[in-house]
C-alpha cells in the first residue's frame, strides 16, 4: 500500500499502528509499505509525527520506495458510520482504520512505483524484499 510521507515513516519507525483509509479491505496479511511520491508537509509538524522520531535524513524518510513490511490484521469501520472506536491516537475520524502489526522496516529502501489503492507487487519486487531480509538476518547472525 502506498502512504504519503511522513506517515509511511511513522509506520516503519515510529509505532504508527493504524493507517487511515477511505475504503475498507477484506484482505488480511502482509503488506509492503510504500512511501509515495507525495509528502504531507503539514503533517511534518504534527506532535504525533515528531513523537514518532520523524527525521528527513533517515533513509526510510525517502519517497517513491518500499520502506517496510507490515501485517494487516484488522479493519475498524465504526468511525465511518459515525460510531465510536478505540483505535488510538493515530485513528482519524470518519475513516476506515487499518490495524497494522508486525512492522519490519527494510534495511534500506527499494525504489518502486506504487498506486493509490491496494496493489499486487511484482514477483521480482517481492523477491528483492525477501532477499534483503534474508541477507540482513545472515549478517546479524555472523
Amino acid at each position: 500500500m502506498s502512504v504519503q510521507q511522513p506517515w509511511a515513516f511513522a509506520i516503519a519507525r515510529g509505532g504508527k499502528s493504524v493507517s487511515n483509509q477511505d475504503f475498507p479491505a477484506a484482505y488480511r496479511g502482509p503488506l509492503l509499505i510504500h512511501a509515495s511520491m507525495r509528502v504531507d508537509l503539514k503533517a511534518c509538524d504534527s506532535p504525533l509525527i515528531r513523537a514518532a522520531g520523524w527525521d528527513p535524513r533517515d533513509p526510510l524518510a525517502t519517497i517513491g520506495a518500499i520502506i517496510a513490511v507490515a501485517d494487516l490484521d484488522d479493519v475498524c469501520s465504526a468511525a465511518v458510520r459515525g460510531g465510536a472506536c478505540d483505535c488510538g491516537p493515530w485513528a482519524a475520524r470518519g475513516r476506515h482504520h487499518w490495524h497494522l502489526t508486525g512492522v519490519r522496516p527494510l534495511p534500506r529502501p527499494i525504489v518502486a512505483v506504487g498506486r493509490t489503492d491496494l496493489w499486487q507487487p511484482t514477483p521480482s519486487l517481492l523477491n528483492e524484499v525477501n532477499t534483503m531480509f534474508a541477507t540482513a538476518s545472515l549478517n546479524s547472525a555472523s
